[in-house]
């Protein structure tokens, strides 16, 4: 064989194997179990900042986690539990809090706002429900910001309530992830200041 139709058929090889391994990719992203948050798919092959990128309605929150340089924590192996506020959520805050959080001035305060909303470990919806209930109807769980949160139910729903006494019912569990598990909130949990 001559070197270039050597060449050439190395290079159609390459490519072809290439195509086969990029479908392969794909078909793998098709058969895993996923969940619809803010009407994109969320993996559980991929990380939670990975995920959360995508959602339509978590963009305040990806926000807020690249302004408190948190990117890289939420990305790393984890596992963690995020309790995931919507942008419903943040807009529900004061006016101008969320404007005031995302200068750099007060990164250190986002990031424990943000890290008050993740706990170390994985905990589906079964963990905390199975929790709370061997706690006699509420369980307190220390976040990465090192402060509690205290889990209970309200019918068949999981309520997060914060030291401030205000709480989040979560509206979509166990959205799995490469690195944890995501729930998502339906507001913005606040630790003593």
């Amino acid at each position: 064989m001559k070197k270039s139709n050597f060449l050439s058929v190395a290079l159609v090889a390459v490519a072809l194997f290439a195509g086969q391994s990029a479908f392969a990719q794909e078909g793998k992203m098709m058969k895993e179990k996923t969940v619809m948050v803010g009407g994109a798919e969320m993996y559980p092959s991929k990380t939670i900042v990975e995920n959360a990128v995508n959602s339509k309605n978590h963009t305040t929150l990806v926000a807020a986690v690249k302004a408190a340089d948190l990117v890289d924590v939420l990305s790393s192996k984890g596992p963690f539990t995020v309790f995931a506020p919507t942008n419903a959520a943040f807009e529900a805050l004061p006016a101008g809090t969320v404007e005031t959080l995302v200068k750099p001035e007060n990164k250190e305060k986002l990031q424990g706002i943000l890290t008050y909303h993740v706990i170390a470990g994985k905990f589906n919806a079964a963990d905390v429900v199975a929790l709370i209930k061997k706690n006699n109807g509420k369980a307190a769980v220390k976040t990465v910001a090192g402060s509690e949160l205290t889990l209970s139910l309200k019918g068949d729903k999981v309520v997060v309530t914060d030291a401030n006494g205000g709480s989040a019912t979560v509206t979509i569990a166990d959205v799995a992830q490469s690195n944890g598990v995501i729930h998502v909130v339906d507001a913005v949990l606040l630790p003593k200041m």
